[in-house]
């Protein structure tokens, strides 16, 4: 069986098929790998090819790879390595569309090339089913005879001569006006595969015309076949006519350097010239030998090349991998700073708030114990005509203790016994002949359930309004009001002064609503400039 000339014409326009968009291909390794092809450097083309492959999917170009691996197949098929064609072929088969016509081009190529690597792995019920979906895929009567011609020749060596020769004879009838070598190829098939079915039949006529028009053609790798074929023919009428042929077959094999068809020639010759066998013979051993090496060496270094594209593939594809690690890491500690950046940045706000509250704690300390007890001292000693100089002193000496003692958190304990009288006296104590301060309501049960927090506060917030009356309001006369309703705590503060523009200065005020925001209560202020003030405070008790 011949498994390599028959079919070299098929992996020919395999190559032509696949290769007419190697010009566009982006891809400097795919067209330099042709450029290797067509010089005869098949295993330079073979390395460049599966960079081409690796470039490809590197772009994400799916057709680019399918091609690559195409041509990779026929490659390997080419040189004897039918199992790696096969399996090259069958992996390109996934970067393909059979529903989009544009692919059509590499995916008959590709199961061209399956057909002929299965052919030659004898394996051919496979065959015809990859050169059916050749033919399948295969648009232009060209090609698609070839592929039916490919295959009769396995439907020959399947011994179903009858379909066979129809598949002949119609490619037979469709190229009569064809190329001359189709028709060549044609009708020596024909002729052969109608004498295999009829041993009477007689080749001799068609067989001889084919090699006439070989001749003319100067189609050597067709005359190959057709010396073979008359060859057989001759082999036991006329065994010298056969010879004759099987050295005619040696001599072009040996011209177009194809070493299976040499050892078939080397075959035939040893069982028709018993006087050289031996010397045929060994030219056979040392042929088939020199073949069995090359095509070794070739599987090896393609599988070489495979492994160095792979290692090399793995190599980057860990240094990737590195530089993402390194990326990670980078981007992780950036965010780390950024992280510890924005909770310094919170701290800082923090301790900057706390500070601030702090500084205006005290400066409320300052402002309702010292301030105001100071100024409540100054009244009195204005509107006393005889001074108690102990008493003065004492009281003196009772703002000093406050002003040392302002950092601790202590509480008011003068104001936690009699809460009432000792407002009403502080009250009491900015009235003068000249400004009169009535009372109303301010009895002791109104403040039973009220926390000692809220009468903190309460006395402070009445302390300020009364500082600022005695220093801003122009006032003569203040009333306060005190109600208490189902649990709601109401105090009313009025006076004829000059009005809240010119009343309480920022700082109080902002005291005075912290003070009766901290006790959940509210404050209003009403102020006409001829009428004086009015403020409306009220909050809940808490039992």
């Amino acid at each position: 069986m011949r498994t390599i000339s028959f079919s070299i014409i098929i992996i020919v326009l395999s190559i032509l098929s696949c290769s007419k968009e190697r010009n566009v291909s982006n891809n400097f390794y795919y067209d330099k790998a042709f450029d290797f092809k067509d010089a005869g450097n098949e295993d330079s083309a073979y390395a460049y090819f599966y960079k081409a492959k690796y470039l490809f999917s590197q772009k994400n170009d799916s057709i680019g790879v399918g091609k690559s691996l195409i041509n990779l197949a026929i490659i390997s098929t080419q040189k004897g390595d039918n199992l790696g064609g096969q399996e090259t072929s069958l992996e390109a088969t996934k970067y393909f569309n059979d529903n989009n016509k544009q692919d059509y081009a590499y995916i008959k190529s590709n199961y061209n090339n399956l057909g002929i690597s299965s052919y030659n792995l004898k394996q051919y019920q496979e065959a015809l089913k990859f050169y059916d979906l050749a033919i399948k895929f295969s648009d232009e009567t060209p090609e698609k005879n070839i592929y039916l011609n490919n295959k009769a020749n396995v439907l020959k060596q399947l011994k179903k001569y009858n379909e066979a020769i129809t598949i002949y004879e119609n490619i037979y009838t469709q190229i009569q006006k064809g190329s001359s070598k189709e028709l060549a190829r044609v009708m020596a098939n024909l002729a052969r595969v109608k004498w295999l079915q009829n041993p009477s039949y007689n080749p001799e006529p068609e067989l001889l015309k084919a090699m006439e028009i070989r001749v003319k053609a100067n189609d050597r790798e067709g005359l190959i076949v057709n010396y073979l074929y008359l060859c057989d023919y001759y082999e036991k009428q006329n065994p010298n006519e056969a010879l004759e042929y099987a050295k005619k077959m040696l001599d072009i094999a040996k011209k177009v350097n194809n070493p299976d068809d040499q050892t078939e020639a080397l075959q035939k010759m040893i069982n028709l010239d018993p006087v050289n066998r031996l010397v045929y013979f060994n030219d056979y051993q040392h042929l088939n030998d020199s073949l069995q090496t090359a095509r070794n060496k070739a599987k090896n270094q393609f599988a070489l090349i495979r492994f160095g594209a792979e290692k090399l593939k793995t190599e980057n594809v860990q240094k990737e991998n590195q530089i993402l690690k390194q990326n990670i890491g980078i981007a992780a500690l950036g965010i780390c700073l950024i992280a510890g950046f924005i909770i310094y940045k919170r701290k800082q706000s923090k301790l900057q708030l706390e500070v601030k509250n702090t500084e205006l704690k005290y400066s409320k300390k300052v402002h309702d114990k010292v301030a105001n007890k100071v100024y409540h001292v100054m009244s009195e000693v204005e509107n006393i005509t005889v001074i108690d100089k102990n008493e003065l002193l004492d009281k003196l000496e009772s703002i000093y203790h406050i002003s040392r003692d302002i950092s601790y958190e202590d509480k008011d304990l003068a104001l936690e016994k009699d809460f009432s009288k000792q407002l009403s006296k502080m009250l009491k104590s900015y009235s003068s002949e000249i400004i009169k301060v009535p009372i109303i309501g301010n009895e002791e049960e109104l403040w039973n359930g009220v926390s000692e927090i809220a009468k903190i506060e309460v006395f402070y917030i009445l302390q300020e309004f009364m500082t600022n009356m005695k220093k801003h309001s122009k006032a003569d006369r203040v009333m306060i009001d005190f109600e208490r309703e189902n649990n709601l705590v109401t105090i009313l503060y009025s006076d004829n002064g000059v009005g809240i523009h010119k009343h309480i200065p920022k700082n109080g005020l902002k005291n005075t609503e912290s003070r009766i925001n901290s006790i959940n209560g509210t404050i209003n202020f009403e102020t006409q400039t001829e009428k004086g003030l009015k403020i409306n405070l009220s909050f809940p008790v808490k039992k």
